[in-house]
């Protein structure tokens, strides 16, 4: 069962599963300028011949460290970066070809929650118009009347009280203006959100409320997500299914029983040796991956 950073292990359950999204082959390079003239020398490999299926209602965990690329292959299939290749094809219709009605179709279908819900969030505006612009833009309300009792309904799914719609983001705390930018991703009645290290700003108690959260969510509109994290006990809790990236290639790839049970690359035993252990009483044994051969 062993595999390389260009074949990661697959799970069998990934190969019969009806692909809401398929990624394949993606590559995003970023040019490397030096002189004076600034020419192109090199290009930084973000990401690396990616390649994964996410099915409908299902969740796909991307974890890795800081810097493996992880939030670039987000970034990149919702057309937030430029791809230098591959392709990313969404219900049958290619995300990086499409243009006019359809790609504005794939925009509602397909939305973000970012990871620093303060930075995600025009301060000089209230929250009625950061959750409501997204449904004017697409034309889905017209009606004022029925644009504020849409605005008001996401936010108390989202755990918020329908008076936060008159305030501004820097009033509330982490935690709700994570909840904020969750209800702005909801808007459009997505089907696809990429939940790009959703928690990882946030104390470790407002972490559990906003993942389960999310989870909830999922059940009741039947979302699919790919969940970037870098910690490997919410990726854990979170996904059924589990891919392991590491210098911008997929190392490894399975359902959540292979992966964490019976971890093949090296870095991925290194990323479960890290988690802590609750029990003080209990050690584990550290495993150290010095980036050698993947």
């Amino acid at each position: 069962m062993t595999q390389t950073a260009a074949e990661p292990k697959s799970s069998s359950a990934s190969e019969h599963i009806e692909p809401l999204l398929d990624v394949r082959g993606l590559k995003t390079y970023f040019p490397i300028r030096s002189g004076l003239l600034q020419r192109v020398t090199d290009h930084f490999k973000a990401v690396d011949d990616v390649s994964f299926k996410i099915g409908k209602g299902e969740t796909l965990g991307l974890v890795g460290e800081s810097g493996c690329g992880k939030t670039t292959v987000g970034r990149t299939l919702l057309r937030l970066v430029p791809a230098t290749a591959g392709t990313v094809t969404f219900e049958g219709h290619n995300m990086f070809t499409a243009a006019g009605s359809e790609l504005q179709k794939l925009r509602s279908d397909m939305q973000i929650v970012f990871q620093d819900p303060a930075g995600s969030l025009n301060p000089r505006m209230r929250i009625a118009s950061i959750v409501g612009e997204p449904m004017i833009i697409h034309g889905m309300v017209t009606d004022k009347a029925e644009l504020r009792e849409r605005v008001e309904s996401l936010l108390e799914r989202c755990g918020m009280p329908r008076a936060a719609a008159d305030r501004y983001p820097h009033e509330f705390s982490g935690g709700q203006r994570q909840r904020i930018g969750i209800a702005r991703a909801l808007a459009l009645e997505p089907k696809f959100i990429v939940c790009d290290e959703p928690t990882s700003a946030l104390d470790v108690s407002i972490q559990a409320q906003v993942i389960n959260l999310l989870m909830d969510l999922q059940e009741e509109f039947g979302l699919s997500y790919l969940f970037i994290s870098h910690d490997m006990a919410v990726i854990q809790h979170v996904c059924k299914r589990i891919a392991v990236m590491y210098k911008g290639k997929i190392v490894e790839e399975g359902s959540r029983e292979e992966i964490i049970g019976n971890p093949q690359h090296k870095y991925t035993q290194s990323l479960l040796s890290a988690v802590p252990e609750p029990n003080p009483r209990r050690t584990k044994e550290r495993v150290v991956f010095d980036g050698g051969a993947m």
